[in-house]
């Protein structure tokens, strides 16, 4: 008998023909249509199937179903990204799932909550946020109940990504035309309640919200928070991560002040102990709006707006962000009014921009090569300056590999035309996420995994490299 699992894996070409899964009528199934699968590469994505298939809920992907048991925002888009391959349907109901959770202001949640799951189940819990009692005037949902913060904007370029898996199938579900409002409002958010220096770049307001929790980058404007007092709060991660790689009791009490503070305040924007430009999240809002333009353009809308607006945004970033001595972009403190010295990933994520000036490909090309990011050992990207003072093989964000990073750089270089260093990154992160287990992150010198294993996106990201190893660029071209 045929298994779901074979299936995914298995050459059906002789057929044509996608095999049943048994999917209750009107859910989306796990496998569309067979995409071939070089032989050398079956296992590894026979195993990152079926993590996705492990993680998904029936509506949505967990990341983990230990550590991280309910939806969260750039997960979900670089999941998604990953299921078109083996179900476009699916992978548009990723992404449909989470705008149900989106606010009437624009923002979408960094994580929707799953009321099956119990509340100690993780930490900060629906009761701590009280998203629809709390986010009321900010125009919070009923229900699902969400946190009040956001993460990356990876969204419209992932439904762009997910409608080219399969057109005929997005056109008939009108899957862009139904995407199309939030995506465009979620932006909208980001460049006006966001736009807190006054510069054109969009403002996190907390650690979580650029993704990267506890980088380095984060410990001059989080010194100036108060951390909260720990008997007020209880850390699930601890139960379900090594305390060594987790971040530490006085930062995350400092997490949970920066979010007490944001609900007590009805999640109004403004002003705010900590108010950060971040590099990468900016960059990923540039590549959406690009994306977003062609979602416009697809669905007879206005795509100049968007197209405009990314070339605004560039153009800010480089202004305002760009380091020509550091060799790549760094953080702006909004609080203390100057750039943050310290060398993170976030700085060369923009590679994934389109139209950079030569000199910042060039500068940007030297310094992943060069000493402060690449481990020699594995060829793969360090998440923190390896020289830095404050690196950390292990601990989160501080210096561990992280695959989403490694597959936007790999999107990047080969935007760029780096090819070759793009396909040195790509065997690295395949060869990586097969022996970790498809960890969270790994240690860079060593590739051994880090945090939960049977992580979404690393599977997720794990089939698109295999499925894409050149992909085309054309969805975030001018």
């Amino acid at each position: 008998m045929t298994t779901l699992l074979d299936a995914v894996v298995a050459d059906q070409s002789s057929s044509g023909e996608a095999p049943s899964d048994g999917t209750p009528s009107g859910e989306a199934p796990a496998l569309d249509q067979p995409v071939p699968t070089a032989a050398a590469d079956l296992t590894l994505r026979r195993g990152a199937a079926r993590v996705l298939l492990d993680n998904w809920t029936g509506s949505s992907t967990v990341p983990s179903r230990t550590l991280y048991p309910h939806q969260w925002s750039w997960d979900s888009a670089f999941v998604a990204i990953g299921l078109r391959h083996l179900s476009p349907r699916r992978a548009q109901r990723e992404l449909e799932t989470l705008l149900g959770a989106q606010w009437a202001d624009g923002r979408i949640p960094h994580i929707a909550f799953n009321p099956a799951v119990p509340l100690d189940a993780y930490f900060p819990s629906p009761d701590f946020w009280r998203s629809s009692q709390a986010g009321a005037a900010a125009g919070a949902p009923a229900a699902p109940e969400t946190s009040g913060i956001v993460q990356p904007p990876v969204h419209a370029l992932a439904a762009w990504l997910v409608h080219e898996a399969d057109p005929a199938e997005s056109v008939r579900r009108g899957f862009l035309s139904r995407v199309y409002a939030g995506l465009a409002a979620w932006h909208d958010y980001l460049l006006s309640a966001r736009d807190l220096g006054g510069g054109g770049l969009a403002a996190v307001m907390h650690p979580w919200e650029p993704g990267m929790d506890n980088s380095p980058c984060w410990d001059v404007p989080l010194s100036r928070v108060a951390p909260a007092d720990p008997a007020s709060f209880r850390r699930a991660d601890l139960d379900h991560g090594h305390a060594d790689d987790r971040p530490t009791d006085v930062d995350y009490g400092r997490y949970v002040r920066l979010a007490a503070d944001y609900r007590d305040g009805g999640y109004a924007d403004g002003e705010h102990a900590f108010a950060v430009e971040d590099p990468c999240f900016n960059a990923l809002l540039i590549v959406s709006e690009y994306a977003l333009a062609r979602i416009a353009r697809a669905t007879g809308a206005d795509p100049l707006r968007h197209e405009q607006r990314a070339q605004r945004l560039t153009e800010a970033l480089v202004t305002r962000l760009w380091d020509a001595e550091a060799g790549l972009f760094l953080c702006r403190d909004l609080v203390g009014g100057e750039l943050v010295r310290e060398r993170s990933i976030a700085g060369l994520v923009p590679l994934i921009v389109p139209g950079l000036p030569d000199d910042i490909v060039r500068a940007l090309l030297d310094t992943l090569d060069g000493p402060h990011f690449r481990a020699s050992d594995t060829g793969l990207v360090a998440s923190y300056a390896l020289s830095g003072h404050a690196f950390d093989r292990t601990r989160y964000w501080r210096g561990p590999a992280w695959f989403n990073t490694a597959w936007l750089i790999d999107r990047g270089l080969r935007l760029y035309g780096a090819d070759g260093r793009a396909d040195r990154l790509r065997a690295a992160f395949l060869t990586a996420a097969g022996t970790s287990g498809f960890a969270e992150y790994v240690d860079p010198f060593t590739g051994e995994g880090r945090g939960t294993l049977d992580f979404a996106w690393t599977a997720a990201l794990t089939l698109d490299l295999l499925a894409n190893p050149r992909p085309d660029h054309q969805e975030t071209a001018r």
